[in-house]
């Protein structure tokens, strides 16, 4: 059976508060749990009222505390924002407190706007530090050594488990470079998901954290019991990205009965095209779609988004979708 877990970007919808979804982000936990999904990540954004998950690691404390079993971590701390020292001391105290259960997931990309950038005083060149970045964050998890001044408190010698993520050739790049596992964001830029999976296989150097190259793609489903309500379900997504495209990110909309009347016709190839990797529809038509994207991308594990308007309608999706995963099997890789 393919290993499953999910990304939960703490929408706030419209009508709500981000208190709200953060008591719906634990309730989904909880579900998610008792589903049998192996991980839940939640990722840093700045300055975006849709999404309450700024404060990524003090959202993960809430999650992992209100759960048993989960793993729970960023998918990702972009580190660019963050002084390696400080992640490593935020995500040791969290594998302090939770221990063998937090995952950190590390992106380069800033996570938001440049008026958030300015106001995080973020170094304009931080990004192209970002393999260095992750070799002392690396190190901060290693066991101190004689003589060794500076270290993380907690952290030190805990050795939590890092993940490269990346939507282009880059981040594959490094994962395979520093031997890590890798996450690919092909829930909404699918453009190089194939060239990156390959170029990470190709070029992966073993590590003490992992002795062969682990890839888990990043996938929208939206599931149903037909495939009309899932289609449904889908245009809230829809409108998202629209919104996206025309510069305007608000809160998390309701779905509609018609998209067609939402969007031009230039702007849903778009859409359709960044939302390639998303896969609607009732158990069967999960069943057969997902079985060809595993062939496909020969992933060891899913990572599948699902941003539905309605929480109970979105923990029914999770669920449906942990029965269909019971028939999908990993394709191993060449």
């Amino acid at each position: 059976m393919i290993p499953l877990s999910v990304l939960d970007l703490v929408p706030v919808r419209v009508g709500d508060t981000p208190a709200d979804a953060l008591r719906n982000a634990l309730d989904l936990a909880r579900h998610v749990e008792r589903f049998g999904y192996r991980r839940l990540w939640v990722a840093e954004h700045h300055n975006m009222t849709g999404i309450a998950s700024a404060a990524t690691s003090v959202v993960i404390c809430h999650l992992a505390g209100g759960t048993n079993s989960i793993r729970v971590g960023a998918g990702g701390i972009m580190l660019p924002n963050h002084s390696p020292l400080q992640v490593a001391e935020q995500f040791g105290t969290l594998e302090s407190l939770f221990p063998g259960r937090i995952d950190l997931g590390l992106g380069r990309a800033p996570g938001t706007d440049h008026l958030a950038i300015r106001a995080m005083r973020r170094d304009p060149g931080a990004a192209e530090r970002f393999p260095e970045d992750v070799q002392e964050l690396r190190q901060f998890f290693e066991p101190v050594q004689p003589k060794q001044v500076l270290r993380a408190v907690p952290g030190a010698g805990l050795r939590v488990p890092l993940w490269i993520l990346g939507s282009s050739l880059y981040g594959a790049q490094v994962g395979a470079y520093f031997g890590l596992p890798y996450a690919f964001a092909s829930h909404f830029a699918p453009d190089a998901l194939d060239d990156a999976l390959a170029v990470y296989r190709d070029r992966f150097q073993p590590s003490e954290q992992l002795d062969r190259p682990y890839a888990m793609p990043c996938i929208n489903v939206i599931a149903a019991d037909t495939d009309d309500e899932a289609r449904r379900l889908f245009t809230t997504l829809q409108q998202r990205f629209t919104d996206m495209m025309r510069n305007e990110r608000g809160l998390m909309a309701p779905p509609v009965d018609d998209i067609e009347a939402y969007w031009h016709p230039a702007e849903k190839v778009q859409v359709m095209r960044m939302l390639s990797c998303s896969f609607v529809g009732s158990p069967e038509t999960l069943r057969r779609e997902l079985t060809r994207f595993l062939e496909r991308t020969r992933a060891d594990e899913l990572m599948v988004s699902a941003p539905i308007f309605d929480p109970a309608a979105r923990v029914r999706s999770y669920e449906i979708l942990a029965e269909v995963g019971q028939a999908l099997e990993p394709v191993a890789a060449d």
